[in-house]
């Protein structure tokens, strides 16, 4: 018996054929740092505008431009990852991005206590309801443990979430 295709735009796209629609989504990672260089490299691939932001002009990586100021490129289309967090900064970088029209704020961390952000934030004076927009942990429950593994984690929960489907990020 012969199969008979039904032409499919989605088929000729996962098959190389024809090029994705653009997603017009932006992925912005905060801090250098391993996590930061693997999501990245996915969201180039995976059809993110990308977008590295390090405030310490010491730690900037070789091998990607990274923006000073996010006021420059944060706006509705943009999911926020913070890829680290034992950096100072964390609180004042939060705190700003609460007050962005970022869609989507996350931090990495351990669901198994309370992240260092959420100190921070108050401290900041940010009410329990802002500090609660940031997500924590930022990835689908794959337990990823490497930088490659959380940044996949990660942009696959983006990727769920961009096409309206349940991937999403409950642990």
């Amino acid at each position: 018996m012969t199969h008979i295709h039904d032409e499919d735009p989605a088929c000729d796209v996962a098959h190389g054929a024809s090029p994705a629609e653009e997603a017009g989504r932006t992925l912005v990672a905060v801090f250098a740092s391993p996590v930061a260089g693997h999501l990245l490299r996915f969201g180039d691939e995976l059809g993110f505008r990308t977008v590295l932001f390090e405030p310490d002009p010491g730690r900037h990586p070789g091998d990607r431009p990274a923006v000073a100021r996010l006021d420059d490129v944060i706006d509705a289309t943009c999911d926020v990852v913070l890829t680290d967090h034992h950096r100072d900064e964390i609180g004042p970088v939060l705190r700003d991005l609460l007050k962005s029209p970022a869609r989507w704020i996350g931090i990495m961390g351990s669901p198994r206590h309370e992240g260092p952000h959420v100190r921070a934030l108050t401290e900041l004076g940010v009410a329990p309801e802002e500090i609660a927009r940031v997500h924590r942990p930022i990835g689908l429950n794959i337990g990823s443990r490497t930088p490659p593994e959380i940044a996949l984690a990660t942009v696959a929960g983006l990727i769920a979430d961009r096409n309206g489907r349940p991937g999403g990020f409950t642990f």
